[in-house]
């Protein structure tokens, strides 16, 4: 497991090689954690089939335990920042590690798909709050302009869990039974949780306390709304096939099972890559990157709706999808402390809730697409309508951005720190975004 943890590591420090300076080590201790965090969200695409023959429901039913965990995500995110926003932060990160742990170890026992229901969405709870504090964190320890970077590791780490985590759990489900995958995320909190115990620096609480009023201002920004749209909607559309991506491969393009823990890895491997090219440049060209990532996922996806019955295309595109969905994800996340410089907490909240907003209306729409008898290669069309919806929203933003219509940030609002002192809430400058 050492050695794993090792290699996890080597692996996100090359998706920032020849940074303009370095990140601080607890920024990749953060994004080892999210490891654990992204199986867990994300492995259930392989194992969905096997969770619906031994629970007694459809494939769509299961599918739900997708959503549950996001509809975890959005309800949590927002409210743990606000209930851990004058808490110490490593204190704060090492319980909703341990919750979490916890919680994949009443799925693996769970009798009952209302029991598994159930642990997903307290797991989901839990990791909503540790991205949410995790990402704050993370942000407060860098300059300005390596913000994109240093959320880029943490997302690396949903990357990492799609390479290694997701097809891992695929191959133990096939062979040991799904719930050994729960139990296999459990072990990887427990490592985790021993990393933030030994490496992420005690964080005291802020001398001035965050105040709440004041970070609830944010959402008085249009720009904050249409962020949390354009992210919302661009990851639904993926999600919406993603999560069906075992029988579309199976029962459209005709591969054996076998095949889908290689298909999983190979869309983690390209989201690791599309991470790694989106967190270097996104700092520089945020919009550039949202508008040239939506717009190959939409083209992806509506090439996948046309050609799914094809083994070596949709094999090839479930690679290319994860390059084009995750290019964009370190920007959207930037986007978003941008417009929201003011409550770093709550724009780290507000990213994760519109995130899962995100997985779970996808994957409700999927469902919804294939028990209206139109069959799995018609989730890609679902999506392609999603992320649509997402270029548009972008190219709105953009408009306001350039014409100077963007609500002015509100007089009195302590900006995101440029670097972090000794709790990370030092003043800094609060946007900068270019084509």
């Amino acid at each position: 497991m050492t050695g794993a943890i090792r290699l996890l590591g080597t692996v996100m420090s090359a998706a920032t090689a020849d940074a303009p300076s370095p990140l601080p080590s607890a920024v990749y201790i953060l994004g080892l954690s999210v490891f654990a965090l992204g199986t867990s969200e994300f492995m259930l695409s392989g194992l969905l089939p096997p969770i619906a023959e031994d629970m007694g429901v459809s494939i769509p039913q299961a599918g739900l335990l997708i959503s549950a965990f996001a509809i975890g995500m959005v309800v949590g995110a927002p409210l743990l920042a606000v209930a851990t926003l004058r808490l110490p932060r490593r204190a704060t990160l090492v319980t909703l590690l341990t919750v979490f742990g916890l919680g994949q170890v009443a799925g693996a026992l769970a009798p009952t798909y209302e029991v598994l229901f159930a642990s997903r969405v307290v797991s989901a709870l839990a990791c909503a709050g540790f991205w949410a504090v995790g990402a704050a964190v993370a942000v407060a320890m860098v300059p300005f302009g390596s913000r994109a970077r240093a959320i880029a590791v943490m997302i690396g780490g949903l990357s990492i869990a799609n390479v290694l985590g997701v097809p891992a759990g695929a191959f133990l489900g096939e062979h040991l039974g799904w719930r050994s995958a729960f139990w296999a995320v459990g072990a990887a909190s427990a490592v985790a949780l021993a990393g933030v115990l030994t490496r992420i620096p005690s964080i005291p609480v802020p001398e001035e306390k965050p105040r709440l009023r004041r970070e609830l201002t944010i959402y008085r920004d249009r720009q904050v709304w249409l962020a949390v749209a354009v992210t919302a909607l661009s990851a639904g559309g993926v999600f919406c096939v993603f999560s069906y991506l075992a029988p579309l491969l199976t029962d459209v393009a005709g591969l054996g099972g076998g095949w889908v823990p290689t298909v999983l890895g190979l869309f983690g491997i390209g989201a690791l890559l599309g991470t790694a090219i989106g967190g270097r440049i996104a700092d520089a060209h945020l919009f550039g990157v949202m508008l040239g990532g939506i717009t190959a996922s939409t083209v992806l996806l509506a090439v996948l709706a046309v050609t799914a019955e094809s083994p070596v295309a949709a094999v090839g595109l479930s690679f290319l999808i994860g390059v084009a969905s995750f290019f964009t994800a370190p920007a959207l996340n930037a986007r978003m402390f941008n417009v929201a410089g003011a409550a770093p907490t709550l724009a780290a909240a507000t990213t994760t809730a519109a995130f899962n907003l995100g997985n779970t209306s996808g994957p409700w729409l999927g469902g919804t697409v294939i028990d209206a008898g139109l069959g799995f290669a018609a989730t890609a069309w679902a999506g392609a309508a999603m992320t649509t919806g997402a270029l548009g929203l972008v190219a709105l933003a953009l408009l306001f951005e350039r014409r100077g219509k963007a609500p002015a940030p509100r007089a009195g609002l302590v900006a995101v720190p440029a670097r972090g002192g000794r709790d990370g809430h030092q003043a800094g400058p609060t946007r900068c975004e270019t084509v």
